[in-house]
């Protein structure tokens, strides 16, 4: 997320805007006119009551004509950040307002401006959207511009609509509506009389449904809730109205109420008044969040995020809570359960039997049944039953599998009513007082009080290293801000997540408990955070699943043409009207297939299963297809492209020269015999030695030394012994005493002592002499106070004092450009850039170390000294040199991936120059090819009037230039560079930076550093603003934001947390993102073979049928079931198994339906074997023996010679359309690499071969053939061999060269201008190209 000043208005939960838009505004589709969602199964309940209770309904993303457009395309960051200019505020406001109204404002400019820009970027056929879009966003702007700053109070505004920002990435706008009497009576009749058509047409087109029976009503009065988010996805929710009497604190939080009136003066005392009592309360839950409505305000805010007022010391949180208060926040916040609410199987299956499909199928089988396809009919209705089933079952093991890994329930001791009970984890409320001492699983999220723990998060964050958490301070509470999401990490150290596993406990003393404090609860919990987002993830926005709704409404209108055609030809010969309508509506089902939608998911379904033999699992299969359109790939690098471990290369201590000068000493592996009783302070080697033994954060688990991997690495290099104070030794883990061989549980009520560290086997009894104490004393350092390592910082710190000395010590370590900063200038050695410079140059991690001495300081006053006190002014002692190898597969895998034309790009929280040097060893960035670091030469991140210079790292003096990022020198266009820049460039050029110099640092970034995960996420968002589909590939750690925000996620990691990525890979290296994408390609050609081979195969019977159409006939019953059920279901079954081609190509399959290659072919493939019909029913009549049919009004008039003929040819041409459309390399095996289409195809080929050639008698019967010469069967079979050879020629040679033929005829025609005027050449669609084609990069 942002840290720009103009995202924190929007960012936090519960933070929200009332517009003041006029109500008939129209609302766009989406952030991107192109991304039209819809999901065919989803609509609310619209019988009596259309809203079931406060549960959220199903959703669905057609267009809302009654909502203003929701701002900004949230799948970027350019919501919250945006470029301005700081003296625009100040002409716009005042000076007491303009901090955050500026940012506010300069939010909605930026927002706008970069929806003109997307706009830009659409295809032609939307344009005349876009513009009308683009002048509602201004317009929406304009009204909504002052609307930010005067919150929820002023009489003006809209009291019936509010914008809510509900997190991060989703915004909503709410609607409050009343029944309209007259308009629901009439809804009620219409669906009565029309046999409950019109209540179905509604439950597809929910905003039909409210227009119609909604009347607008304010958000406190309303019967029931409009919940649209910015994907268009649509739910309506009746509201709980319930009696409360409690105060206005208790329900809202100040921080969140001040939020909303930053800058409201009117009624601001009594709006901040928080004890003021709420006679009753509102509530709605929205995808499990749950709102409450204020009053005053007039909005609904999020009660999950609250914070009490008497949270300020630790003294008030000790009390516990009384019963009242319980009930009255129980009745606020409601159970402690991530409980997933499964609905019934009955209401399942409802849902699915209403989907558009299979209403459908349903309308079809009954019309079969009254035209006499008795058998016919049954076998689909079979085939569909079997579907719905299995598809019923699926999504019930799902939902159990997500109902059984979230929800959780345990006993918990607890302080209420002032004293401790037992009670179920359920029914915990935000302030209650809980004993976590013999907890395995923290059941809320909570704040630490007393004691100390240890916790494996690897459930959130996907790393498995046990984090530390220590009891929290009365300035720590104060400070603690509640109303956003994200906890801070000066706060997160304190903080108890759910979900997360309790490695240990410790007691604070020998008496009282360790405890901590309810915070948050059930799905407002961090592990809620994540299984929402794995309950409602981001819209699918595929191009081919839109392509092939249009391309059905295609199909759809020749249905149409054929019915009014077939009627009129129906009317000529007399037939009676029902067999008129049913044969012509029997034409709708032959156009539009409905095994259509079933067969396009083959493929995916195939791919899904090879994809788990390799060992990857995926839980999003319409990701499969979009991986095949993967242009840019994103790694982590550590241990995703190097190794998870890290191995000590050498220390490099400091020394002071004869000329007084202080310089690096050779480097050296060993450390170990350093005497640390040595006065000689020549070196700094002894200093070291005890950072390394010191400097970390490492626990004893049982019998285990856990804790960070390069502390763990770094501390067993130096062999020594640890020990915690509960006895636990780190060598041969032994206990030191009984009480501690007794004690092996979790809660070790013994007292929080220092934790010791020793050279091996020096442990002795002490013997005090007081004439010789020093000398007598074991070499023993007791770490009495820790700086947890800050991710901000990018360092940690100790206290540390050895044993029988008086005088304590602070060792630090951390990132060397931070520890510069905080040394004393000179104790820096001379050649301290340059030492750097060599290692990280060539990809060793460096950590820098530095010591003081702390003197003066009492041991009680410890905890009251401030970090930035004590790490200032410290002594820099030297470097310790770590190598991070690479993975064996990762250079190949990177050069695979290079080949095939697709980007990469590295994300990584390491030094840019170790990034660098990592990129160009395994080929990540040419070797050869200059890379430029931008610092900063005046200004920081967060300052907008910042400069930026671009330096060369390889070449000294090589600069570019800050408005182009070009080379300066003139010699240097179209020689390939790139950019590596570090989270802090990254930041300041998201939020300042002008858009077209934003698109060409994406465009030319390879190697971001120093990133945090928030800006990783970031990243991804920013690259599929310009059109990149982006790929993320990490191990989990960290990483779980970027893995969702990516249009294909996959981590390397079984973590908990790794399951909201669609893809999962046991085989830990990025050889597996090659297999994604080849499994992706081949199922997305898959799926446009079968949709091809589908569309086909019901124009080849369209064909059929409007030829025999034309004097009465038909194909007969058992002839559809042939076809259907014999030739068209095996093979498009089957045309989905063959495999991906080993090798990825570089050009990637086309994703468009209705592309001119896609287009050409189709068509063509239709012209064909339309004509071969046209002659075999030609060449019938023109034979001696052919006599006209019969007809007989009344009749079947099946058996004809037609229908013989057209039936015969078009089986081989089902058959042999298949052999045309199964596309081989480059993206999938050959065809006969296939053997189950092999033999499929060669069996149903000797079968209609021999029904053509020698039909037994009962074939004849069953199929209704008549007898015709043997010389004519041999025709038809000639006729359908040529119709093969003609279509495999045409499909391989002549169509390709048509499509381009057309669309070079289209560019002419295009650049066709008037004498005198040069034509300028068309800029590419995609904003990636163009910046490309600006910059002169022919490829990256």
């Amino acid at each position: 997320m942002s840290t720009h000043p103009s995202a924190w208005n929007l960012a936090g939960y519960g933070t929200s805007r009332t517009d003041v838009g006029d109500s008939n505004t129209t609302r766009p589709q989406s952030p991107d006119p192109k991304r039209k969602q819809r999901r065919d199964s989803a609509a609310p309940l619209m019988h009596t009551p259309p809203i079931g209770g406060s549960q959220s309904q199903n959703e669905t993303s057609f267009p809302n004509p009654l909502i203003t457009p929701i701002i900004g395309d949230l799948r970027s960051s350019g919501l919250y950040r945006r470029r301005h200019k700081p003296e625009d505020d100040d002409k716009t406001h005042g000076k007491d307002d303009g901090k955050d109204t500026g940012s506010k404002n300069e939010e909605d400019e930026g927002v706008s401006s970069s929806d003109d820009e997307d706009d830009d970027n659409d295809d032609e056929e939307y344009e005349s959207d876009n513009e009308s879009q683009t002048s509602d966003r201004r317009t929406l702007v304009q009204q909504t511009g002052d609307d930010i700053r005067i919150s929820g109070l002023d009489l003006e505004e809209n009291p019936c609509r509010q914008k809510f920002m509900l997190e991060e990435e989703t915004e909503i706008v709410i609607e409050g509506y009343r029944y309209d009497r007259v308009g629901y009576t009439l809804y009620r009749l219409f669906s009565v009389l029309t046999c409950g058509l019109v209540w179905l047409v509604c439950r597809w087109m929910p905003h039909w449904w409210i227009a119609w029976v909604g009347q607008r009503a304010a958000l406190g009065d309303a019967q029931w809730l409009v919940f649209v988010n910015q994907y268009g996805e649509r739910d309506i929710i009746r509201p709980q109205h319930e009696f409360y009497g409690g105060a206005f604190g208790s329900v809202f939080s100040l921080d969140q109420v001040k939020n909303e009136m930053r800058h409201r003066h009117h009624d601001r005392r009594r709006v901040i008044n928080m004890d003021e009592k709420m006679p009753h309360l509102i509530l709605v839950e929205y995808r499990y969040v749950r709102l409450a409505y204020h009053p005053i305000l007039r909005k609904f805010l999020a009660v999950g995020y609250w914070k009490d007022a008497h949270w300020s010391s630790l003294k008030n949180i000790k009390t516990g809570l009384s019963s009242e208060k319980y009930q009255q926040r129980s009745c606020v916040f409601g159970p402690n359960l991530i409980n997933i609410r499964e609905k019934p199987t009955m209401k399942l299956l409802c849902d699915e039997v209403l989907n558009p499909f299979y209403v459908f199928q349903i309308a079809s089988i009954i019309l079969w049944c009254l035209d006499d396809y008795y058998y016919y009919a049954f076998c689909i209705f079979l085939i569909s039953a079997i579907s719905i089933i299995s598809t019923l079952i699926e999504t019930k093991e799902t939902m159990k599998r997500m109902r059984d890994m979230s929800k959780f329930e345990c006993t918990v001791r607890i302080f209420r009513n002032g004293s401790w009970r037992s009670i179920s984890s359920t029914e915990l409320v935000p302030g209650d007082l809980i004993d976590i001492a013999n907890l395995t699983v923290v059941p809320c999220d909570a704040v630490l009080i007393s004691g100390d723990c240890i916790l494996n998060e690897s459930m959130l964050t996907g790393e498995s290293v046990p984090v530390s958490k220590l009891p929290v301070t009365d300035s720590v509470l104060r400070k603690m801000n509640l109303s956003s999401a994200a906890i801070p990490a000066e706060i997160s150290k304190h903080f108890l997540f759910m979900g997360t596993k309790v490695v240990r406990v410790r007691s604070g003393d020998t008496i009282s408990p360790a405890t901590a404090m309810v915070v948050r609860t059930g799905f407002n919990s961090a592990k809620g955070a994540l299984i929402r987002s794995m309950l409602f993830p981001k819209p699918n926005n595929f191009k081919f699943y839109r392509d092939s709704f249009r391309f059905i409404g295609v199909l759809s209108i020749i249905a149409m043409s054929g019915f009014l055609i077939s009627s009129i030809n129906f009317i000529r010969l007399g037939i009676d009207k029902t067999t008129m309508l049913l044969r012509a509506l029997d034409l709708i089902t032959i156009v539009v297939p409905p095994a259509l939608p079933a067969t396009m998911s083959i493929g995916t379904s195939f791919a899904i299963s090879r994809l788990k033999k390799l060992g990857i699992f995926c839980i999003s299969p319409p990701r499969v297809n979009i991986g095949g359109k993967i242009d840019c790939m994103c790694f982590d690098k550590t241990g995703t492209l190097t190794e998870d471990g890290l191995d000590i290369h050498g220390i490099r201590s400091v020394s002071i020269h004869g000329d007084n000068k202080r310089m690096f000493d050779e480097e050296t592996r060993i450390i170990q015999d350093t005497n640390l009783d040595d006065k000689d302070d020549v070196t700094t080697k002894a200093h070291i030695l005890r950072v390394m033994t010191t400097c970390h954060s490492l626990k004893i688990v049982d019998g285990e030394l856990i804790g960070d991997p390069l502390d763990l690495k770094m501390f067993e290099y130096t062999g020594w012994e640890l020990e915690e104070s509960g006895g636990a030794l780190s060598s041969g883990l032994k206990m030191r005493s009984e009480l501690a061989a007794l004690q092996p549980k979790k809660s070790a009520k013994v007292g929080i002592m220092p934790t010791v560290v020793r050279p091996p086997g020096s442990r002795q009894d002490l013997v005090l002499n007081p004439s010789n104490t020093q000398a007598m004393a074991p070499v023993e350092f007791g770490i009495i106070h820790t700086f947890e390592f800050v991710s901000a910082l990018r360092r940690m710190s100790v206290i540390v004092r050895r044993l029988a000395n008086p005088c304590m010590e602070v060792f630090v370590k951390g990132a060397p450009e931070v520890m510069a900063d905080i040394c004393s200038p000179e104790s820096l050695p001379v050649d301290y850039k340059e030492v750097l410079y060599w290692y990280t140059h060539r990809g060793y991690r460096v950590i820098a170390c530095a010591a003081r001495q702390l003197n003066g300081v009492k041991w009680h006053k410890l905890h009251k000294l401030k970090r930035q006190e004590v790490e200032s002014d410290l002594t820099f002692l030297g470097f310790i040199v770590f190598e991070n190898k690479l993975k064996p597969r990762t250079t190949l895998a990177l050069k695979t991936l290079r080949d095939a034309g697709i980007r990469q790009i590295m994300c990584t929280g390491d030094n840019v120059l170790t990034a660098i040097s990592v990129s160009r060893e395994c080929g990540l960035v040419d070797e050869h090819a200059e890379i430029y670091i931008p610092k900063f030469l005046s200004g920081s991140s967060t300052d907008p009037r910042s400069e930026l210079s671009w330096d060369s790292v390889l070449t000294e003096g090589y600069r570019l230039r800050n408005d182009t990022l070009e080379p300066l020198q003139s010699d240097f266009y179209g020689r390939p560079y790139y950019l590596a820049l570090t989270g802090e460039a990254f930041r300041w050029m998201i939020d300042n930076a002008p858009t077209e110099l934003l698109h060409r640092m994406l465009v030319k970034g390879a190697i971001y550093a120093r990133m945090s995960p928030d800006e990783k996420q970031e990243l991804v968002s920013e690259l599929q603003n310009i059109e990149y589909c982006v790929g993320f590939c990490g191990d989990g750690a960290n990483d779980c934001g970027a893995l969702k925000a990516g249009d294909i996620g996959i981590s390397l990691s079984e973590a908990e947390a790794s399951v909201a990525a669609p893809f999962t890979s046991n085989t830990m290296d990025i050889a597996c993102v090659i297999d994604v994408i080849k499994e992706g390609r081949a199922a997305l050609v898959t799926s446009f073979s079968c949709f091809k081979y589908m569309a086909l195969y019901s124009i080849i019977q369209f064909t059929s049928v409007t030829l025999l159409y034309a004097f009465g006939s038909n194909l007969g019953d058992f002839q559809f079931l042939y076809i259907d059920l014999f030739l068209i279901l095996p093979i498009a079954v089957y045309m989905g198994y063959t495999d991906s081609w080993p090798h990825l190509a570089r050009k990637r399959p086309t994703a468009s339906l209705v592309s001119k290659k896609v287009l050409t072919s189709l068509i063509g493939q239709i012209l064909i074997n339309s004509n071969f019909q046209f002659i075999a029913y030609w060449m019938v009549h023109q034979q001696d023996w052919y006599k006209p049919p019969v007809f007989d009004p009344d009749g079947e008039n099946i058996e004809c010679y037609e229908n013989t003929v057209l039936f015969l040819l078009s089986s081989f041409q089902y058959i042999f359309v298949a052999i045309v459309f199964s596309v081989g390399p480059p993206y999938r095996k050959p065809l006969w690499s296939n053997g189950r289409l092999l033999i499929t195809l060669a069996v149903l080929v000797t079968l209609t071969t021999w029904c053509v050639i020698l039909p037994s008698t009962w074939v004849m019967e069953w199929l209704e053939l008549e007898a015709i010469p043997f010389t004519f069967r041999m025709l038809i079979l000639m006729l359908a061999w040529t119709n093969l050879g003609v279509s495999l020629v045409s499909e391989k040679y002549l169509f390709p060269h048509m499509a381009t033929w057309i669309s070079d005829g289209l560019k002419r025609v295009r650049h066709r201008t008037r004498p005198g005027y040069a034509s300028l050449p068309k800029a590419h669609k995609k904003v990636y190209k163009r910046v490309m084609q600006e910059l002169g990069v022919m490829d990256m």
